[in-house]
């Protein structure tokens, strides 16, 4: 199984980017799908999951700017954000819970990051 990230750029401070991350490979499901980031010097951290379609949680910091969205169909997450700050940039990695199949326990997966930049 593998995640690809896309669509990290460098925008201005107050503009948008959407994020999408694609799993691909043998999959027999996806459950929880979510979003972190990594700034320099920092841990990790949470920003966004969407443990089904209807059960999402952010971090404090992102709530009512970042939305995320998820395609089971195509095996995609979205992470819609809004009004970016400066204090958003970091790298975000894309994270997946994968059932490769029926008879296997699910398996956390990582995607390769993509670098969002925001210019104040």
């Amino acid at each position: 199984v593998q995640l690809q990230a896309s669509g990290g750029g460098l925008v201005q401070a107050g503009g948008s980017l959407r994020l999408s991350c694609t799993a691909s490979g043998s999959i027999y499901s996806i459950n929880a799908m979510s979003w972190y980031r990594q700034a320099p010097g920092k841990q990790r951290e949470l920003v966004a999951a969407s443990i089904s379609e209807s059960i999402t949680n952010y971090a404090e910091s992102v709530k009512g700017r970042f939305t995320i969205s998820r395609d089971d169909a195509k095996n995609t997450v979205f992470l819609q954000m809004n009004s970016l700050k400066p204090e958003d940039a970091a790298v975000y990695y894309c994270r997946m819970r994968v059932t490769t199949t029926r008879f296997e326990a699910p398996f956390e997966y990582w995607g390769q990051g993509t670098q969002v930049t925001v210019s104040s």
